[in-house]
């Protein structure tokens, strides 16, 4: 099990990486983490939803994403609350103070999930959440240390140096557990080191005497590179050229889900993509993307207190595009009807009113990974479905897309606006050069998304395997097959 000293540690990058060094030395093994809080999640092949690291991992390890993965994923849609989904389905929403009554029962579905894979897998690696030292969470905990006692598992603890203060990370995480929990623990590894190895080897000294745990690897700051964000925004600076550039902005919603939508146009050369978040003036775009949202109401409510709604209008005016994908196609209808209470307060609002569709929320999540082609021109598209909302209205008569049998999606009579449900729809290299050249972008660079995620995964699993102690990890798993694989490469 790999925990680590705060959230963003490297604990996902560490376990993807691990996933594919495993996999190409002809091990079957699946990734698992427990307990996920994310806004960003990924349709399994069983037909659910985990966590988009999860699935990530999957892709590693060179097998299909699986609910098993990540039985509880935690879909916060206020500070205090969140959608509950249990392998791979929501069960409701609960405050924190139900939930932890309700880890007993998520408990069970954590070891059976478990259990499952283990039948499956030569090797299972986990992900802990957080941190094992949160003391107000260690009651019921099935994220970290509870479950790595549960089921015997040892574990390497991971801390971020380029966020500062490693040392301290390391030594009062250790200093709050208990003692069998510190046992527990059996290396440790530094992630994000710049510099010269030889300045931090006293660190590493001190750290190993004080700590009687061994360092085993310090893994270095890999620049540039790119995995699936667990929930954070990702941001790079911006590569492109201005006077060239596509100009997207998004506004930073406070319920923003699947945000790695727009992944491949943040890494695209020819693309200038910004977040606006709260207070800032919205600076001239060519395309305006509405994201996917888990509060589409309350969302779009904030829309309108800061003044995205006229902003939007005269972009329009000005000849811009407007895209909409999931809670963001919703909120660009006549009107959104949560009758149920599914999101917040029963009720209903107004939407933008910039397509001819409305929106009614309703309790069953739709969940499915589709393929089909753009209408427009026939590009190939295939992402995946994840919203509980039932859109009608003629505005459907002109979609976006056609998927098998039916449509998806609405495009204005000025085809200046979509909307869709579909997530990932940039990753296909054909549907992206579509919808820029449709945004505006002359000229356009090849860029295959799916490619550069492999190539970054492989650069990965190559410096885990340059700087991390493998053999060490071969030991903790109790098999010679990594050793094997060492031996027959020439390592």
């Amino acid at each position: 099990m790999i925990q680590g000293t705060t959230s963003d540690a490297g604990k996902s990058a560490l376990v993807t990486g691990l996933c594919r060094v495993l996999a190409r030395r002809g091990l079957r093994v699946a990734p698992f983490k427990p307990q996920n809080m994310a806004l960003n999640s990924a349709v399994t092949c069983d037909g659910g939803e985990i966590g988009r690291a999860q699935a990530l991992q999957a892709l590693a390890a060179g097998i299909e994403a699986h609910t098993d993965m990540n039985p509880v994923l935690l879909k916060p849609n206020s500070d205090t609350g969140a959608q509950v989904i249990i392998q791979g389905h929501a069960v409701g929403n609960m405050n924190a103070r139900s939930y932890h009554d309700y880890k007993v029962v998520a408990k069970r579905a954590v070891l059976e999930s478990y259990r499952r894979l283990q039948s499956r897998y030569d090797v299972v690696l986990v992900e802990g959440a957080g941190s094992p030292a949160e003391i107000n969470l260690r009651a019921k905990d099935i994220a970290n240390m509870g479950f790595a006692e549960a089921v015997d598992a040892p574990v390497l603890l991971v801390a971020d140096i380029d966020r500062g203060g490693v040392f301290a990370h390391l030594v009062g995480t250790l200093a709050l557990l208990s003692n069998s929990e510190r046992r527990r623990i059996k290396g440790m590894v530094i992630n994000r080191f710049r510099g010269d190895l030889a300045l931090l080897q006293p660190g590493l000294d001190w750290l190993e005497q004080k700590t009687g745990k061994p360092v085993n690897g310090v893994l270095p700051f890999l620049h540039g590179l790119h995995l699936d964000g667990e929930d954070s925004l990702s941001r790079r600076d911006s590569i492109a050229s201005s006077d060239t550039a596509l100009n997207v902005i998004l506004p930073a919603l406070p319920h923003l889900s699947n945000h790695t939508d727009i992944d491949p146009l943040n890494l695209h050369a020819q693309v200038n993509l910004q977040f606006v978040p709260a207070g800032q003036d919205m600076p001239a775009a060519d395309l305006i993307i509405l994201p996917g949202s888990k509060s589409v109401r309350a969302d779009l409510a904030w829309l309108r207190k800061h003044h995205w709604q006229d902003a939007i209008h005269k972009h329009l005016r000005y000849g811009g595009r407007v895209l909409g994908i999931c809670g963001g196609y919703q909120m660009l209808g006549k009107a959104i009807h949560d009758p149920l209470g599914v999101e917040g307060t029963a009720g209903s609002c107004a939407g933008l009113g910039l397509l001819d569709i409305e929106t009614t929320l309703e309790t069953g999540k739709q969940l499915r990974n589709v393929s089909g082609q753009l209408l427009s021109d026939g590009a190939a598209i295939n992402g995946y479905e994840i919203h509980v909302g039932v859109t009608s209205g003629p505005g459907l008569q002109h979609a976006f897309a056609q998927l098998g049998t039916r449509c998806d999606g609405a495009v204005s009579a000025d085809k200046k606006i979509i909307g869709t449900y579909l997530h990932g729809l940039f990753e296909n290299g054909e549907a992206c050069r579509s919808l820029l050249a449709w945004a505006g972008l002359e000229d356009i660079q090849h860029a295959d998304y799916r490619q550069r995620r492999e190539m970054d995964i492989e650069r990965l699993a190559d410096a885990v395997e340059q700087h991390l102690d493998i053999r060490f990890i071969d030991r903790l798993l109790g098999s010679d097959h990594v050793s094997a694989g060492y031996s027959a490469a020439g390592s």
